[in-house]
């Protein structure tokens, strides 16, 4: 008869609460933040941070739990004047994907962009 050998001990694999998953994915992407240290003081690998967001991405899409407002960090800079050819607004979406407004841009162009994000 073959031999079975039974290790004993804590488990591998960790169970994480939706609520940790949360908390650690806001601090993980807030602003100035680095994924991979925020991995690494929570114990957790990058991939699965980045599972966590995509899953979360999914089951917001699907429920339309994502819609609403979400936080805007404007910058009030006098000194600084419009380039041309340089985006005057950049509105960052999920999948890496950019809209960019640019300063030639009338304000009825803008609104209308907007209001399409907004949807």
């Amino acid at each position: 008869m073959g031999r079975i050998t039974v290790f004993g001990g804590p488990e591998r694999r960790r169970r994480w609460s939706t609520e940790e998953q949360r908390r650690i994915l806001e601090e993980a992407f807030a602003p100035g933040a680095c994924v991979a240290q925020v991995a690494r003081r929570h114990d957790v690998s990058t991939a699965l941070v980045y599972t966590w967001r995509r899953k979360l991405c999914l089951v917001a899409a699907a429920g339309q739990e994502g819609r609403g407002f979400v936080e805007a960090v404007m910058l009030d800079d006098k000194a600084v004047t419009p380039v041309p050819g340089q985006p005057a607004i950049v509105v960052e979406l999920s999948h890496g994907r950019r809209v960019s407004i640019f300063s030639l841009a009338s304000p009825a162009m803008a609104a209308a962009v907007v209001e399409v994000l907004a949807r």
